[in-house]
């Protein structure tokens, strides 16, 4: 019988070493530390991983698997129900470091293997929710960011780099705001305001970066 440890990290603000500390921590010890680094919990199953695929060739009965919670297995409800449900057939013991949960095939009474089945259906949900609650906030957090930057920059130009030049150009030469207009693909309204106010449109377009 060997205990492992199977650590997952998708993003760089993770560590795979605090995972074990934090086991260790908890009084557990390890014969095998199996880790997949960079990798999604929601888009890669647990036997695409390059590691997870070796903890599947690896696990026998009797031996004890370590999570820090179900989410390291994935954020997927089908693909952490499949394997959590895998794992405790061949006879492995399942253990998380948080809430200290042990999932086992042990238990022969109908009643215990559906409250086993049921908290294992509820956890893999709640890891899927909280992924999808993660990337909902992650894209509010975006906008709201592209918002105030938008709000700080003002109005988007009405008019290109090559428009305001050729506007610019054909200023100096006294023409007629009528004929620059046509000339520049530009209403003279606009014309108006960029011979007005030269600086701010030149401003207004590095705000923007046109």
């Amino acid at each position: 019988m060997s205990t492992f440890l199977y650590a997952r990290v998708s993003t760089s603000e993770q560590t795979l070493a605090h995972q074990q500390i934090q086991a260790e921590k908890a009084g557990f010890a390890f014969d095998h530390v199996i880790a997949d680094e960079g990798v999604s919990g929601v888009s890669v199953s647990m036997r695409e991983r390059p590691q997870g695929k070796r903890l599947f060739d690896m696990l026998r009965a009797g031996d004890v698997l370590v999570v820090r919670w179900v989410d390291r297995l994935g954020r997927n409800y089908s693909d952490v129900t499949e394997t959590i449900r895998e794992f405790i057939k061949r006879g492995v013991v399942i253990q998380t470091i948080i809430n200290g949960i042990t999932f086992d095939g042990s238990t022969k009474d109908p009643m215990q293997m559906a409250v086993r089945d049921a908290l294992i259906g509820f956890l893999a949900a709640t890891a899927q929710a909280q992924a999808e609650a993660t990337r909902e906030a992650q894209k509010a957090g975006i906008a709201h960011a592209k918002a105030k930057e938008d709000a700080y920059r003002g109005r988007k130009p009405s008019f290109t780099r090559q428009q305001l030049e050729t506007v610019r150009n054909l200023l100096t030469t006294e023409t007629r705001i009528a004929e620059v207009a046509r000339v520049s693909g530009l209403s003279r309204q606009t014309v108006y305001r960029i011979q007005a106010d030269p600086e701010g449109t030149e401003k207004s377009l590095a705000l923007w970066d046109a």
